[in-house]
């Protein structure tokens, strides 16, 4: 299956005040689509799409509320008579052990991703059924593997990936015109440990190796065009998918770890976060205390059917040594 080109495409953008949509958002723009931002911040979304300018539509939606979701697939059509891709990105996280959050944080975080997600791909794939697209979902490394201190996050992306995978099989099995894909980033240079409901003692932080949202960007917006059925973005996170595939008791005695990983030095600075009200919208990156790739090569190898196995192989080899070069250093 293969869609129009970007600069022939509309393109429906949750998430898009901060972060991966964001990014995707305006990468798209540059590219020559026109773009349906969907976000819960509707001073930041506005500015943002005057910003971006008349091929650009802002829309105040919570993903978690159907009719909200419903709403803005009836206002990109009202406004540009359809749209050829729907981008679900939306999504937040907690810290903290899973026996002290509290169970309306736990909902709500289900209600943002997980939900939002069904929502977002049951409205658009009714709407793409009639005139064919493409349906991504931003899942992410957690879809795959769990990190303890964001069990809820990594549950709703287990979820996400089951639910895309099923309805990509349903699609396929009525012959509907529409590609789904789901993207599978590592840790991603954005806000979300700002915006998170933190529980710890610490300000919270992503665990390296860290990409930019313009890799996962890039992809997004690859597979609007030429459809993948899973992009991992990040050599790294391909690389502890696997390493959990091969030995999962092994990855399991990581727990102290990875938790202490997701730990900066200071104090929280906002535990509440953005889960029950819009926060820390607008920006496209956050301040992590580690550095930020500035490409995955193993991701750009995989996004062209040219690829060579060495040039994947690299990559992986790139990303295992900067892993393995950390491996001497005292987490915080």
């Amino acid at each position: 299956m293969r869609h129009k080109p970007l600069r022939e495409q509309v393109i429906v953008v949750t998430g898009a005040s901060s972060g991966i949509g964001l990014a995707t958002a305006r990468m798209a723009v540059e590219r020559g689509a026109r773009v349906v931002l969907a976000a819960r911040s509707e001073d930041v979304l506005a500015r943002i799409a005057a910003e971006l300018g008349p091929g650009a539509l802002a829309v105040t939606a919570d993903v978690g509320r159907r009719e909200d979701v419903e709403a803005v697939a009836e206002k990109a059509v009202a406004a540009f008579g359809g749209f050829d891709t729907w981008v679900n990105v939306a999504g937040l996280t907690v810290y903290g052990p899973l026996r002290e959050i509290a169970q309306e944080d736990h909902e709500r975080l289900i209600r943002t991703n997980f939900w939002g997600t069904v929502n977002g791909s049951l409205v658009a794939a009714e709407h793409l059924r009639r005139r064919g697209g493409a349906l991504i979902n931003v899942g992410s490394i957690a879809s795959d593997l769990a990190f303890p201190f964001q069990g809820l996050y990594a549950a709703s992306k287990h979820a996400v990936k089951g639910f895309t995978d099923t309805l990509r099989m349903e699609l396929i099995a009525e012959g509907a015109p529409v590609s789904v894909t789901l993207v599978k980033p590592a840790s991603v240079d954005t806000p979300l440990p700002d915006r998170a409901r933190n529980y710890m003692d610490r300000q919270p932080t992503l665990p390296p190796p860290i990409y930019p949202p313009e890799e996962v960007a890039n992809a997004i917006l690859h597979a609007a065009v030429h459809p993948q059925r899973d992009i991992f973005v990040g050599g790294g996170g391909k690389l502890f998918v696997m390493g959990k595939e091969f030995a999962p008791g092994a990855y399991d005695e990581l727990a102290p770890a990875i938790i202490a990983l997701q730990k900066r030095s200071e104090p929280p600075r906002s535990p509440q976060g953005a889960l029950h009200a819009p926060r820390e919208a607008g920006r496209e990156r956050g301040d992590p205390p580690t550095y930020v790739m500035r490409t995955s090569a193993y991701t750009r190898a995989t996004l062209h059917p040219l690829a060579t196995t060495a040039g994947v192989a690299a990559g992986l080899a790139a990303t295992a040594a900067l892993i393995l070069g950390r491996r001497g250093r005292r987490p915080l």
